[in-house]
């Protein structure tokens, strides 16, 4: 590694003597590197654990420090240390993460409110005020009336390290409200429901949810996921009547394949109950009267290998879009009474092998297609009465759109969420007619922020394979010059064919203010350039994922858009397998490294299907109890390949409670890593221990994990704050 403090120290040396006074950024370098070097790191105790599988035995030191009941006080205790020792080595940045902190919170609007949602005669939106860290729900019957508050999110949340809504739901008849709240951050949702005029919270408790809550149209029943306590998998569907014990709900599906995700929503018209099935390979709906909610649920279509389907009822007939025989989606139509005879099915919207089609929404005569060809996307209003289609003009060659707040069949506006690298999220309303575009709402940075000071890009790269990957860039124009000078934050994700488009992103300003080029590489495993473009980059492909990433900031350097000795990496989750694999394959590219949530422990994960959430990933990494799958896994799996080598610095952050990466995967690997690496570089390891998966709860709290990120990225790079 390259350090500014050496460099200098060196060059400022003659005859033995430094006639160069130190500046403050030579000093906090040296006092960060000696307090990295003179304070002892947590070292963990090594206990052998053989793991056999496939006549390959695997001994893991560090498999003692899983805990599911997360209660054990060696293991909390070494959490604590390696806190401490994080705070101690980055003791002289504290000032600079606090002002970081500020700075990420001044791009937040204290006083701010979502644009209004018309639902069933009521106008729904969430206003946050102040330094509270929750929304409040508010109703009201008219635009000009008086809120009607449904929820105060930071009332709920008093005395609780850490507290989340998963939903609100209200009845069709407007006097009840259910929601859930979550005060541990796994993810299991407690529903409780309340009267709206009165505020008497009923005694109804649902524990043990998704989270998800939707209500019959006879304003009694309510139904709701259960979830294996111990998997944390939603298999159950329940019908629950007010009034009444959760022992006594009625059960009214069940899925028995473990490779499932079960969810569930409501039609647009309020007459149907979605039970959606989720597998990486093949969904399925299965449909629920929601005026009948004791009938027995009725299949749309049964589920086939291979065959992925989504579902938008519209009066008397069904919208499917859907893959059969069409690799990147087609647009379907099949009446509502004859569902599961595909003969009946009609093509709205024919299959186009260059097109992607992502996302649709019927909205009065229309049916809006959301899709990208060649990474390049567009929204497409096919009117179904005169056939015609035309594609909606925006304002940013590479942008991000979803469709949001469209609860109304009967309008010709389309709402959508709107946003680049450059243009802060928008709520857009389209008038299909005319195509005229009003904004809603778009939101305020900061009084001094001006777009314009901002550029963004796509580029190409070529992977090692010959493959042309797309990277979305941003930059400040004042600060960028394609001379090979500017340092680099790249970010990928790369896993379940999620794509992650190229939005704006309010903290990012702070690294490009400081002379940052950020980049997205939209590497395989992601779904920007299509199916085949994420099934390149899954099960015996995963290696694509990870090359891609190290060929993008290989490319970017080509290019001179970035410096080679100022190379930084960012993933999370599934991106924190990719840091996981990156390091290992390449460590000399990165001066720094960041792995949040990262699940590193593949092939061990992989091979116990009581964690939660493994068994539902068999078809996107492979299941070990197949020789070839465990065989690939073991080849890229970071916590099995770490080795005796030189490792970039390394922060590496996770949260106790996580319920989609175990606590102990990161901490294993942090172990291991301090055991196995050869260089005295910063490995620094962060855990909430009130938090999960999404860290902390809270508007303002979770941007010190973001603070004390960019702080250690900053020092590394160089560059004051």
């Amino acid at each position: 590694m390259k350090y500014l403090w050496l460099a200098l120290a060196t060059s400022a040396m003659v005859g033995g003597c430094s006639n160069v006074a130190p500046s403050n950024d030579e000093v906090q370098l040296d006092e960060i590197m000696t307090l990295n070097t003179n304070t002892a790191a947590p070292v963990a105790k090594k206990i052998p654990h053989p793991l056999t599988a496939h006549g390959v035995t695997r001994v893991d030191n560090y498999y003692w420090m899983r805990d599911d009941a997360r209660e054990d006080p060696e293991i909390l205790s070494h959490l604590e240390k390696e806190n401490a020792y994080l705070e101690t080595v980055l003791a002289p940045l504290s000032e600079s993460r606090e002002r970081l902190y500020e700075e990420l919170v001044s791009r937040i609007q204290k006083d701010d409110s979502t644009v209004p949602v018309l639902d069933n005669g009521y106008w729904y939106y969430t206003q946050y005020s102040g330094d509270n860290e929750y929304p409040i729900f508010i109703r009201k019957p008219t635009l000009e009336s008086e809120d009607e508050v449904l929820l105060d999110v930071n009332k709920l949340a008093d005395g609780h390290d850490y507290f989340s809504v998963g939903s609100v739901a209200v009845s069709s008849n407007n006097q009840l409200m259910a929601y859930s709240e979550d005060t541990v951050s796994r993810r299991m949702y407690t529903i409780k429901v309340r009267n709206i005029a009165t505020g008497e919270l009923y005694e109804d408790r649902l524990i043990d949810t998704s989270g998800a809550v939707v209500w019959a149209n006879d304003n009694e029943h309510l139904f709701y996921v259960k979830k294996d306590p111990q998997t944390l998998l939603g298999f159950q569907v329940y019908r629950h009547k007010l009034g009444t014990e959760q022992a006594q709900d009625a059960l009214m599906y069940q899925e028995d394949d473990e490779t499932f995700y079960t969810h569930i929503s409501k039609s647009k018209d309020d007459e149907v109950i979605y039970i959606h099935h989720d597998n990486t390979d093949m969904t399925g709906v299965t449909l629920i009267d929601a005026n009948a909610p004791a009938q027995a649920p009725k299949t749309f279509l049964p589920i086939e290998e291979g065959h992925e389907y989504s579902v938008e009822k519209a009066g008397d007939e069904y919208f499917i879009l859907t893959n059969k025989d069409a690799k990147n989606f087609k647009v379907m139509v099949a009446p509502a009474n004859a569902t599961d005879d595909m003969s009946k099915w009609k093509d709205v919207v024919a299959h186009n092998p260059d097109v992607f089609i992502q996302d649709i929404e019927i909205i009065g005569d229309y049916l809006v297609v959301k899709e990208k060809e060649q990474g390049v996307p567009r929204i497409v209003a096919h009117n179904l009465i005169t056939k015609d289609a035309r594609t909606i003009p925006l304002d940013d060659p590479i942008y991000g759109a979803y469709f949001t707040g469209n609860t109304q069949l009967d309008t010709d506006t389309l709402r959508i969420y709107y946003s680049s690298m450059t243009t802060p999220p928008s709520i857009l309303d389209i008038n299909l007619k005319t195509m005229d575009t009003k904004v809603m709402k778009q939101n305020k940075i900061s009084d001094s922020f001006d777009a314009s000071a901002y550029r963004s890009e796509r580029v190409m790269v070529k992977a090692q394979d010959g493959s042309d990957i797309p990277v979305s860039l941003v930059y400040r124009k004042d600060s960028f010059s394609q001379d090979g000078t500017n340092p680099l934050y790249q970010y990928a994700y790369g896993s379940y064919g999620s794509t992650v488009e190229p939005t704006f992103r309010s903290s990012w300003i702070s690294l490009l203010d400081r002379g940052f080029v950020v980049a997205i590489a939209h590497i395989r495993g992601g779904q920007m350039l299509g199916r085949d473009w994420y099934e390149d980059g899954k099960m015996h492909s995963k290696m694509n994922t990870f090359t891609d990433f190290i060929d993008v900031t290989k490319g970017l350097i080509e290019q001179n858009y970035v410096d080679s000795e100022k190379a930084f990496a960012m993933g999370g989750s599934a991106g924190g397998l990719l840091m996981g694999a990156v390091v290992n394959i390449a460590p000399e590219l990165y001066e720094g490294v960041s792995a949040h949530v990262p699940f590193v422990d593949v092939v061990t994960t992989m091979s116990d299907a009581s964690i939660p959430l493994t068994t539902g990933e068999y078809t996107e990494w492979g299941n070990p109890a197949n020789k070839d799958e465990f065989d690939y896994m073991l080849t890229y799996s970071p916590y099995d390949q770490v080795q005796a080598q030189a490792y970039p610095n390394l922060l590496v952050t996770t949260g106790l409670h996580d319920s989609q990466v175990q606590y102990f995967e990161p901490m294993k690997w942090v172990a291991k890593l301090r055991e196995m690496k050869t260089d005295d570089n910063l490995l620094l390891f962060k855990t909430e221990m009130e938090a999960g998966h999404g860290g902390a709860s809270g508007r303002f709290k979770r941007l010190e994990s973001t603070a004390l990120e960019y702080a250690f990225v900053l020092y590394l790079a160089g560059i004051e704050d």
